[in-house]
């Protein structure tokens, strides 16, 4: 399974690798990225793990998509998921 994460283009830490340091340097900017995304993603508690990760994409996508000052992007990290 792929994972997306909405980050931008000046912050120098992987949001899967180092989340406190990139979360940290995302809201001393004042990106608040996180946030952001959670009021984009339309969530629900009965979704399984693949709909919420279809639901971030489509958000993340759609916060791109109408980003018009090229701040953000979207990257993505692949996991296998055991049986």
């Amino acid at each position: 399974m792929t994972e997306f994460k909405l980050t931008t283009n000046d912050n120098p830490y992987d949001p899967f690798e180092d989340f406190d340091q990139w979360f940290m340097y995302d809201n001393q900017k004042g990106y608040s990225s996180c946030s952001m995304l959670m009021r984009i993603a339309k969530l629900n508690d009965d979704f399984s793990e693949k709909e919420i990760n279809d639901e971030i994409e489509r958000a993340i996508d759609d916060i791109i998509k109408y980003d018009f000052t090229d701040t953000y992007k979207k990257v993505s990290k692949d996991y296998e998921i055991p049986n």
